[in-house]
Parts: structure tokens; C-alpha cells; sequence
């Protein structure tokens, strides 16, 4: 089978170590993606093409506005609400017997629930977890022994959900239940090629096909989860890519979010935009993201 292959571009050149996490705010018009290692919170705003940059004490892994208007902060050690003046303000913290864990990839379902994934600062085999915050604010942990928790992205219409466990190198596929929020039932959906790099963050696309982006191969990849074949590459000019999430005022954008840490000089000489953000478009639309809802 033919793939598809386009180029992805340049957005912003904003030398991150360890970008993810992107989010589209249809709302606001803008995407909301993370530096986990360099603490910063981004925020793109697609109307006057301009970033707004936040720092933090804390390591941050992920951020979705709530339903109420706020910001909700994945950080290393739990879960924060931004208040207005923009201070996080604790509202779980996840994992507080094991303080060389933290946060990982997170996302909403579109019933509201925050799915968040943790993992060990030391490389330790599968001593991360998967998380579920239910509106209101209880937290329960719905998986175990998961060496690097990335990509989550659902099929409602199939009462699916799509999960990464990074040294897996495989999707997965779950039977999701909408209104009670579990999942069983899990089998592999695809596997990725170990020539090609490892499973980083994901996104699905209004067709259900599913996209994945490749630390270690420089591309965002396009997969049919039915038949487990790759169908479409978008080559990125960064060999760490890590997350994408379709955005724009259509969701025909898919925005890729790159990492720089361990790069040698070589390797940033032969890619110098490595951490920046990235568009493409590659002629499909998305689904729109869900946000946190802080009450039930």
C-alpha cells in the first residue's frame, strides 16, 4: 500500500527541551502546549500569530482548560488549577509515595474526565500508572506497571479507546465505556516499527484514523487501527517528535510538538529547529478536544 508523505513546517522556533502536550482551545483560538524540562507553559495565539510564555517551579506535563474558564496543570507531582493571577493551587497530587514518578501525557474525554499517565524519572521499567480525575475532583487509578504513559485518543462512535505505552512500541485498543469511564477488554491495534522510532503522543482524526508521532524517527505517522497498516507520514525536521492534536478554526491543522533534550552537536547542527512547533495539513479534519470539567 502507498503512503501518503508530506512535509510539516515550522511554526515557532522555540528551542524547547522537551515540548508536548499540545491542546487546541477552539474557544480562545489557540494552542496551549508544555516544556516539560525547561517548566514552561505556551501559549499560541493562531488570530495575531503571537506565543505567550509561562514559567513555573515544577515540571509540566500537560494543561486543558476547564468548562468553568480555568486552566487545569498537569505537574510533576499531581494535578493544579491555575487561578486567575495564573498561581498553581494543588487539587490532587498523584503518586505521592513515589517522588522520582511524574506526570506524563494527559487528556479529557468528552465526558470531562482527565486521563493522566505518569512514569519514572530513572528509567525504571514499567513503574508508571494511568490515571482517570473524574469531575469533581476524585482520582482513581485505572492501570498499572507502564513504563512511559503517552498517547490517549478516543472513538466514540466505537466505543474505543487508543492508548500508548512508549517501550511497548505498539497502540492499543480498548472497549471504553462512556458513562462510567472504564476500559477492558485491551488488545494491540498496531505495532511501530522499531526502525521507525518509538510511540510518543497521539491524536485521531475525524475518519477514526489514528496519528502518532515517532521519538527517535522525525515524523508524525498515519495508521488504519482496523488493519494495523500505516497509510500517511508527515516528515518533521526534528528526529524527536512527540506529540500532535489537530487544531486551526476548521481542525485541519495538525500541530507537532518536538523535544531537543540528549541531542548531540551534530545532531543540532544537522536540525536546528529541533523543539519547535510544527504544522501540517494533511487534508483531513480532526475531532474537537474535550475540556476539564471541574464540577459534576
Amino acid at each position: 500500500m502507498k503512503i501518503t508523505e508530506i512535509q510539516a513546517e515550522l511554526m515557532i522556533d522555540a528551542q524547547a527541551e522537551l515540548g508536548e502536550g499540545p491542546h487546541w482551545d477552539a474557544e480562545s483560538n489557540q494552542l496551549y502546549w508544555v516544556d516539560i524540562m525547561g517548566r514552561k507553559l505556551r501559549i499560541y495565539d493562531q488570530i495575531t500569530k503571537s506565543e505567550e510564555v509561562r514559567s513555573f517551579d515544577l515540571m509540566i506535563s500537560a494543561v486543558i482548560p476547564t468548562a468553568e474558564g480555568e486552566l487545569l496543570l498537569a505537574m510533576e507531582d499531581g494535578v493544579y488549577l491555575a487561578q486567575t493571577d495564573g498561581s498553581p493551587v494543588l487539587l490532587t497530587s498523584i503518586e505521592a509515595d513515589l517522588p522520582r514518578n511524574r506526570t506524563n501525557d494527559a487528556k479529557c474525554d468528552r465526558h470531562g474526565r482527565l486521563w493522566l499517565g505518569t512514569m519514572s524519572m530513572d528509567n525504571e521499567p514499567k513503574a508508571g500508572g494511568l490515571y482517570v480525575l473524574e469531575p469533581g475532583g476524585t482520582c482513581r487509578q485505572v492501570l498499572s506497571g507502564i513504563g512511559i504513559s503517552n498517547g490517549l485518543a478516543w472513538d466514540y462512535a466505537r466505543s474505543r479507546m487508543y492508548y500508548i505505552d512508549t517501550p511497548t512500541g505498539q497502540v492499543d485498543v480498548f472497549d471504553y465505556d462512556e458513562d462510567s469511564g472504564n476500559i477492558d477488554n485491551r488488545k494491540i491495534a498496531l505495532r511501530i516499527p522499531a526502525t521507525e522510532g518509538s510511540p510518543d503522543g497521539m491524536t485521531i482524526d475525524g475518519e477514526g484514523m489514528l496519528w502518532v508521532a515517532h521519538w527517535g524517527g522525525g515524523c508524525v505517522s498515519r495508521w488504519n487501527p482496523d488493519t494495523g497498516e500505516q497509510i500517511g507520514r508527515i516528515r518533521v525536521p526534528a528526529p524527536l517528535v512527540t506529540s500532535c492534536t489537530f487544531g486551526g478554526s476548521d481542525l485541519t491543522e495538525l500541530y507537532i510538538t518536538t523535544a531537543k533534550t540528549g541531542m548531540n552537536e551534530e545532531e543540532l547542527r544537522r536540525y536546528p529547529h529541533a523543539g519547535g512547533l510544527f504544522m501540517a495539513k494533511p487534508g483531513v479534519s480532526g475531532l474537537l478536544p474535550s475540556n476539564y470539567r471541574a464540577k459534576e
